[in-house]
Order: structure tokens, then C-alpha cells, then sequence
């Protein structure tokens, strides 16, 4: 109690007041799906504690990847040095990535790696003669991280522009892909959503770097599945008008909507590619920015050949070393199955939210289950029910949902879909 006294008196928690900060329930350990708090009550991370613990909390050969490598080199700085976890990444990011994106930039979260991407594809429109490119467009509904410019391109409703008022720069957006994820791909640009992006870049493609997206599923911005094939089609668009293509996979990448990363439903391969959360298995803040060989040479020929970034904790050693070993579970191809039942659980487990008055849509996707409500969810009223029911679950606005690990037994996730229609059923 005393901890929980001096937590609310003096430490912000995400998007929290100072003056009257939310309820927190403190942590003393996890493992595998479970927390436990202080006082010994276990409650399941439904969350993968932010979509990033895939395999789960401590798993024991992370662990130890992070003990060998503390015991040898835990950081040095990446200007002018190297180091083998550095390399041994890249290689592993590179065999399992589409050939062609292969130029790699470590940094120290997803909203980082964004902000990477989009300096990026400004020098690379630099070297490429186009100095007038500067700025960036994205569909609503998009999220993309709260640093200054990541944040510029979130939502300007469901985001935090009102928040900033002019200080934020405007950027492009065209609407949502409209269609979603499963249903029957409509061929006409009026109503398939891309007949937006070609208006917009008929009229300014001339100002625009890149546009960024999140393939297939739109995350924290809304919950959304849309079809591949609009993907397929923003592609065409983008190499059409010289607009730089941007995906964020950092909540995607990595087996969570059932493939490895979502643009392979799409068969589209992207200019720069974000990776984050899952990278290191949620055991260390992480994320890379992948470019292509193009970009890169076209930084390369610009005004400033040298790619203006450089965290202090770039390529930390601790953090590649569990990365490391991160992708090497997931190369044994065990979450391929582990992700199935775990969509087939939550598909069975969500269904009977969809004859509840207060639900508007039940949404599932590998490893990723949303209930949408007709009204917002309260909050202060799931935080004690979850302690209650041993599910932990942070829903947002309308969107109740999970994203549990990977290693989610079908009895557990049985569980957390039992406690998200409970919640969604309440009056």
C-alpha cells in the first residue's frame, strides 16, 4: 500500500492525470500468461502486456540470452563499434524478411523507428531530386506512436491533435480502407477506398515523402481488419507518383494476425518497414526501421549522404542478444499453431457477444479478438473486475479487445473470452 501511495502521488502512468491518476494494481512477478500481484492474486495478461510479450513473461531461453549477454558486453555505443548480437540480428531480420529489405536501423521503441522511417523517406525524396517532398499522408484510423511527427499521423479524431492544437503539423489522410478483412474485394476505386488515395495524390503527390500505414490491421487507432487488396492497390498508387511506401508492423510483425508479418496477406513489399513490441518478445523496449536498398542509396546521394539519426542505446547488445533468440523460437514454427488455436479459441469464445444489445461488431484475427461496443467501456468498472476474474484487459473508448500470448493455453483463452462478453453484456 504504502508503493501504490507514493505511485499515485508522484508517477504519471500513460495518459494519466496527476491530479486524479486511475487505479494501478502493482505487479511483483510473471510468467508465461500470468501476472502476480503483490498481494498473490494472478490474473492472466491478456494484453501481452501491450502486444509484446508473444511468447510470453520470462520465457526461460529469453532469459537466458539476456544473462549470457549481461555477463559479456551489456551496452557500448553503436557509433564507430559493433558487436556480434548487432549482426547475428540483422541476419536473422534479413532471412526472414522479402528480399530487398535489407538496410537495417536498430532504435529504442516503435514510436523511434517511426520517426526513423519518416526521416527516411524525406532525405531519400532529397537524393532523389525531389526537395519539395516533406510531407507525409496515412489512412484515419491509423496509430503510429506518440513521438511529435509519429504523432501528426495517428488519427486527427480518435489521436491527440486536439490536444496540441496548431503546434501539430498537418498531414494528408484519406479515409480508412473501408472494406474489411474477409469480405468480397469490390474492383471500384469509388467504393473499394482508393479512389480517395489517387485524388489525393493527383492534387499532392508533389508535397508527399511517403505514406504510412498499418498493413491489414489498423491498432490502437481502432481495431480495424481491412482487406489486403487495398494494400495491393495503394502500392500501385504510391509507385505511380513517386510517393516513398511506409508500413508499420511494430503491433503486426511477428506472427500475430497469423502470418509473420501482415503484408504477406497482400503479397506487397514496402519502401520502409517498422518493427517493434514482439521484436525482442517484450522483454526489452526495441525497434528497427528496414529500408530498401533504393532508399538507402538515394540517402546515400543526397545533400546529406548520412542518415540523420543516432540513439544512445542504438543496437544495445542486451536488447539484440534477446531479440535474437526471440526470432529463433519463432523460426521453429511453433506459433504458426499456437496462433490458429489460439484464433479458433477466441472466434468460439467471442461469438456469443455478437446477440448482445450493446455490441456493434466481434472482431477476430490470429492472435488479436475485439469486441466493439455501442458505447464506451468503463474503465474504473474493468479494472476491478479483472482483478476479480484473473483476466487482465485494458480496453479503450468502444474497443474492448486481446491480444493474448502466444503460448495461451485453449482453457486460458477460454477464460479471457469468458470475462470480455461478461464485460461487454454489462448495462
Amino acid at each position: 500500500m504504502r508503493d501504490l501511495a507514493f505511485d499515485r502521488r508522484h508517477l504519471w502512468h500513460p495518459y494519466s492525470s496527476m491530479r486524479e491518476p486511475g487505479p494501478v494494481h502493482e505487479v511483483a512477478a510473471a510468467e508465461g500468461v500470468w501476472l502476480e500481484l503483490a498481494d498473490g492474486v494472478r490474473m492472466i495478461d491478456a494484453m501481452s502486456s501491450w502486444w509484446a510479450a508473444a511468447h510470453g513473461h520470462r520465457h526461460p531461453r529469453l532469459v537466458e540470452a539476456m544473462q549470457a549477454q549481461l555477463d559479456r558486453l551489456p551496452h557500448v555505443m553503436f557509433g564507430g563499434l559493433t558487436h556480434a548480437p548487432a549482426v547475428g540480428l540483422a541476419r536473422r531480420l534479413v532471412a526472414m524478411l522479402p528480399v530487398g529489405l535489407d538496410r537495417i536501423f536498430y532504435s529504442d521503441s516503435g514510436s523511434v523507428a517511426v520517426e526513423v522511417a519518416l526521416k527516411m523517406a524525406v532525405q531519400a525524396q532529397l537524393g532523389l531530386g525531389q526537395a519539395g517532398r516533406v510531407a507525409f499522408a496515412s489512412a484515419r484510423g491509423g496509430y503510429y506512436g506518440d513521438t511529435w511527427k509519429a504523432m501528426s499521423l495517428c488519427d486527427p479524431q480518435t489521436g491527440m491533435h486536439a490536444h496540441f492544437g496548431a503546434a501539430l503539423q498537418v498531414q494528408h489522410f484519406v479515409p480508412r480502407p473501408p472494406i474489411p478483412f474477409g469480405a468480397e474485394w469490390d474492383e471500384d476505386p469509388a467504393r473499394n477506398g482508393l479512389g480517395a488515395v489517387e485524388a489525393l495524390f493527383a492534387g499532392k503527390a508533389h508535397e508527399i515523402a511517403g505514406f504510412i500505414v498499418e498493413p491489414v490491421v489498423q491498432g490502437a487507432g481502432g481495431m480495424w481488419f481491412y482487406h489486403p487488396r487495398w494494400l495491393a492497390g495503394l502500392r500501385t498508387l504510391c509507385d505511380r507518383h513517386g510517393v516513398l511506401l511506409i508500413f508499420d508492423e511494430i503491433a503486426t510483425g511477428f506472427g500475430r494476425t497469423g502470418t509473420l508479418f501482415a503484408m504477406e496477406r497482400a503479397g506487397v513489399v514496402p519502401d520502409i518497414l517498422c518493427l517493434g513490441k514482439a521484436l525482442t518478445g517484450g522483454m526489452m523496449s526495441f525497434a528497427a526501421t528496414v529500408a530498401s536498398g533504393r532508399v538507402a542509396e538515394a540517402i546515400s546521394d543526397g545533400p546529406a549522404p548520412v542518415l540523420m539519426h543516432g540513439p544512445t542505446f542504438m543496437g544495445n547488445p542486451l536488447a539484440c542478444a534477446v531479440a535474437c533468440a526471440s526470432l529463433d523460437l519463432l523460426a521453429e514454427g511453433a506459433w504458426q499453431a499456437q496462433v490458429a488455436g489460439i484464433e479458433a479459441g477466441l472466434a468460439q469464445g467471442l461469438a456469443p457477444a455478437r446477440g448482445l444489445p450493446g455490441v456493434r461488431d466481434v472482431r477476430v484475427l490470429g492472435a488479436i479478438g475485439v469486441i466493439e461496443t455501442q458505447a464506451p467501456v468503463d474503465m474504473g468498472r474493468v479494472h476491478g473486475f479483472c482483478r476479480d476474474s484473473g483476466v487482465w484487459l485494458r480496453p479503450f473508448g468502444r474497443l474492448l479487445y486481446c491480444m493474448p500470448p502466444f503460448v495461451a493455453a485453449p482453457d486460458e483463452v477460454a477464460r479471457i473470452c469468458a470475462a470480455m462478453v461478461e464485460i461487454a453484456g454489462w448495462p
